[in-house]
């Protein structure tokens, strides 16, 4: 057996997706776990342009040339990849320049998400606790002395004319603003009021506020799993979730687009590490440009906001309703498409809170 034969048959023990690609970035080698991490047939991979494997791949067609070029290795950690038939996967990806007449590159792909998913959930459970904690300091410390502020405006106004009255009067005005920009960071402060409800009565009725101001050409459609039961949930405090979402979605597509809900029923899903038996999934789809790399990361912290003269509020107290209720707000974005997963936990035997 020769090196080059024995090589190759140890690729393909392996369950990380092993490629090597020519100068012009075709596939001239591919082990077995290729295939099923690609979701694509041996024919499909055989000599085929490599980046055209994906609908959507952070790591560029030019890096890879450059690899080639400048004959460089280098390795890049969770880069997100679209495969051909939908499916989002969190790859870190190893490229080794191969030494030989013709240079090549080995690609080594090692899909991530699974842990990932996992790790990141706990991180952003903590961080977004300890956010909504430093806002709720910072809010009230700011809500006292903008109450006495207020307070002694009002009793200058009555000392003063019509005329110097306009002073107290924006002061106050001024006041009122801020202290709604500070209850609104503070976000809904009564406990859930879970009872026995429909999920897609209440998407329905999301979906009629949103038709009634929809400022662009939008078109809405649904895409609903009828599987679903009725479980307890706080339904009001829901549909003001889904709105800040779907609201967010329309104002993405401004020259129009389409949003899709879509509900399905999950088995065996954990959130917050508690594992349930059944999960309700309702996701906001758009086709609109996405969200910007750099903020994804920090979407649901408050004053966080990807679009001109947005507050950054509506994501973070979306996130603070779902979480009320035990459940938790996901996203995944790439030009194009953009979806927020809303997980609610369904009682096992649907008996009352």
């Amino acid at each position: 057996m020769t090196a080059h034969a024995s090589s190759q048959g140890l690729t393909e023990q392996l369950t990380t997706a092993v490629l090597v690609l020519d100068s012009q970035l075709q596939i001239c080698y591919f082990n077995t776990a290729s295939c099923a991490v690609l979701g694509l047939g041996e024919k499909r991979l055989a000599q085929h342009y490599f980046p055209a494997l994906f609908q959507h791949l952070d790591l560029k067609a030019s890096h890879l040339h450059n690899a080639l070029l400048h004959r460089q290795s280098f390795s890049v950690g969770d880069v997100q990849a679209v495969t051909i038939d939908g499916r989002l996967l969190l790859l870190d990806i190893a490229v080794t320049l191969l030494e030989q007449e013709q240079p090549q590159l080995l690609l080594e792909l090692r899909q991530v998400e699974q842990q990932r998913k996992i790790s990141m959930e706990n991180l952003q459970q903590h961080q977004h606790l300890a956010a909504r904690e430093l806002v709720r300091n910072l809010a009230h410390e700011i809500k006292n002395p903008l109450g006495g502020l207020r307070g002694a405006a009002q009793l200058l106004e009555e000392s003063l004319n019509d005329e110097q009255k306009e002073y107290t009067q924006l002061i106050i005005a001024q006041a009122d603003r801020l202290r709604n920009l500070v209850d609104r960071l503070l976000g809904p402060y009564r406990p859930p009021q879970r009872i026995l409800s429909n999920l897609h009565q209440m998407a329905e009725q999301v979906l009629q506020l949103a038709q009634i101001d929809n400022p662009a050409p939008i078109r809405f459609h649904r895409d609903y799993d009828p599987s679903i039961p009725d479980f307890y949930f706080d339904p009001e405090l829901l549909q003001q979730a889904l709105l800040n979402i779907v609201r967010n979605a329309q104002q993405a597509l401004q020259d129009g687009g389409d949003i899709t809900l879509q509900s399905r029923i999950l088995s065996q899903h954990t959130l917050h590490g508690k594992r349930y038996k059944l999960v309700a999934c309702i996701k906001v789809i758009d086709n609109g440009p996405g969200i910007p790399a750099e903020i994804r990361d920090t979407l649901f912290y408050p004053m966080v906001s990807g679009k001109a003269g947005g507050t950054g509020l509506g994501l973070s107290i979306a996130q603070t309703l779902i979480h009320q209720q035990r459940g938790w707000i996901d996203c995944e974005s790439w030009p194009g498409h953009t979806a927020f997963m809303l997980y609610l936990p369904i009682s096992d035997y649907e008996e009352a809170p």
